[in-house]
C-alpha cells in the first residue's frame, strides 16, 4: 500500500503467524462510550485474541481530573505497561473491538508519546479477526512477568488548551477536527454532553471514519486514497498539524492515518471537545 510507515499497521495474517512470539505484547485496547452499552471488560473476559492483555484508556489515565482518559504522567505510564510484561525494546500490537478506530489508535499514540515507537495497530482490528474466524480466547490470562521500563515523555505530540488558544491567534497549527459532521456544526448532541456545542474556531471537519476503505469495515485506506482525502478538505502536509475530536480518542485515528502517510509530528488536543466545550472563556464557532 505504499505507506510511508508500514511497519505501524499490521494485517491478521501477520499476527495469526506470530501469536507465539515471545518478543511480541498484544493489548486490547477496547473501549465503549457510555451510551453504547457495551462493557470492554465483560467482552474481554468473553473473547479475545490469544495472548492478549487489557489495555484500560480509562484506567492508564490522570485519573485527577474529571476529564476523561487523559494521559497519565510517564511514572505512572511506565509502571503499568511494564507490569504487562513490556520493556523499551517490546513489539506492540494495539486492537480492540471497533477495528482499531475507538481505542487501539489511542493506545498507539499513547506509546508513542511515551517515547515507544515500536507499536502497532491491528488493521481490522477484532472485527476483522473474528470476520475471518480465527482463534480466540476467554477469560483473563496470567500476567507476563514484570519488566523494567522507562517513559520519556514527548511534548511535541500532545496539546493543551493554552497551546489550543494560543493557537487561534498565531494559525502554526492547522486543526483537524475527528467527529461527525453534525457534532462539528453543533446540530447534533455530543456522547458526552457539554455545556456548548460547534467547533474550535477555524479548525476543519474530517470525520475519522473517513479514513477508512468504504467497503472494508474498519481497514485504513491506502497511501494515496489517505493523501487524497486530506487534500480534499485542504490539508496542508508540509505545515504542522493538531487532531482534536471529542475526548481524545478518534483524534489519534487522525495522527495514525497521518503517521502512515509520513506526518509523524501530528500533535493531538488531549482535552479536546470535552474540555473546549465546556468553558466560558474560549471561542466556540
Amino acid at each position: 500500500m505504499d505507506y510511508a510507515h508500514p511497519e505501524a499497521l499490521i494485517e491478521t495474517d501477520w499476527l495469526a503467524e506470530h501469536l507465539e512470539d515471545p518478543e511480541i505484547r498484544i493489548l486490547d485496547a477496547s473501549f465503549f462510550l457510555p451510551a453504547m452499552g457495551r462493557d470492554a471488560e465483560i467482552e474481554f473476559e468473553l473473547r479475545h485474541i490469544p495472548g492478549a492483555r487489557r489495555f484500560d484508556v480509562n484506567a492508564v489515565a490522570d485519573t485527577a481530573t474529571d476529564l476523561p482518559h487523559m494521559l497519565p504522567d510517564a511514572d505512572f505510564f511506565a509502571k503499568t505497561v511494564g507490569g504487562m510484561g513490556i520493556g523499551n525494546n517490546t513489539r506492540v500490537v494495539v486492537y480492540d473491538a471497533l477495528g482499531g478506530f475507538m481505542a487501539a489508535m489511542r493506545a498507539w499514540w499513547m506509546f508513542r508519546v511515551f517515547g515507544h515507537d515500536n507499536v502497532a495497530v491491528l488493521n481490522g482490528g477484532l472485527v476483522k479477526w473474528m470476520n475471518e474466524e480465527r482463534p480466540v480466547n476467554k477469560g483473563f490470562p496470567p500476567p507476563h512477568a514484570t519488566q523494567p521500563y522507562k517513559a520519556a515523555f514527548n511534548k511535541s505530540l500532545v496539546r493543551s488548551l493554552e497551546e489550543m488558544k494560543n493557537n487561534l491567534d498565531h494559525k502554526t497549527e492547522q486543526v483537524i477536527d475527528a467527529r461527525s459532521a453534525g457534532r462539528f456544526r453543533g446540530d447534533d448532541d455530543e456522547p458526552r454532553p457539554t455545556k456548548f456545542k460547534g467547533h474550535i474556531p477555524d479548525s476543519i471537519n474530517l470525520p475519522f471514519n473517513d479514513l477508512l476503505q468504504p467497503k472494508k469495515a474498519f481497514v485504513m485506506q491506502p497511501a494515496k486514497e489517505l493523501k487524497a482525502t486530506f487534500g480534499y478538505v485542504g490539508i496542508d502536509l508540509d505545515k504542522p498539524i493538531a487532531a482534536t475530536c471529542g475526548s481524545g480518542v478518534t483524534a489519534c485515528v487522525t495522527a495514525f492515518g497521518l503517521y502512515l502517510i509520513g506526518k509523524e509530528d501530528v500533535s493531538v488536543y488531549d482535552g479536546s471537545w470535552a474540555e473546549w466545550g465546556n468553558r466560558d472563556d474560549v471561542p466556540i464557532a
